[in-house]
C-alpha cells in the first residue's frame, strides 16, 4: 500500500483543523498511513529534564497527520492535486498530476 506522497515533497491540507497550510513533508509512517509535516499540526508536550532535553519544559513539535487530510502540491501547477502513477519509456514508473499531466519525478 503506497501512500504516493514521500518524504521532500509540498502538500497541502484539505481537511481538519489545519485546513488551507502548505508544509514540507520531513517523515511518512506508512504503518498508520500519516505524515509528519514541518510547521503544521504542532503540539506542546511536557518533557522531563534528559540528556537530549537538559532543561525540559514544554517543547513544541508536529504530530502526524493521516493521509486523507492532505494533497500533493504540484511543482508546475503549484495546486492541490491527485497523483496518479505511470510507466514511462524504459520502464520507469512515475508520478503524475492529474490537472496538468506534468511528471513530478523522474
Amino acid at each position: 500500500m503506497g501512500l504516493g506522497i514521500k518524504k521532500g515533497d509540498t502538500i497541502a491540507v484539505i481537511a481538519g483543523k489545519e485546513r488551507g497550510k502548505k508544509g514540507r513533508v520531513l517523515s511518512v509512517v506508512p504503518s498508520k498511513d500519516s505524515l509528519i509535516v514541518e510547521k503544521v499540526n504542532i503540539i506542546k508536550k511536557h518533557m522531563k529534564p534528559s540528556k537530549k532535553y537538559a532543561q525540559g519544559g514544554i517543547i513544541e513539535k508536529e504530530a502526524p497527520i493521516h493521509r486523507s487530510n492532505v494533497m500533493l502540491v504540484c511543482p508546475r501547477c503549484n495546486k492541490p492535486a491527485g497523483i496518479s502513477n505511470m510507466t514511462l519509456d524504459g520502464g520507469k514508473k512515475s508520478r503524475v498530476c492529474k490537472k496538468c499531466n506534468e511528471v513530478i519525478d523522474q
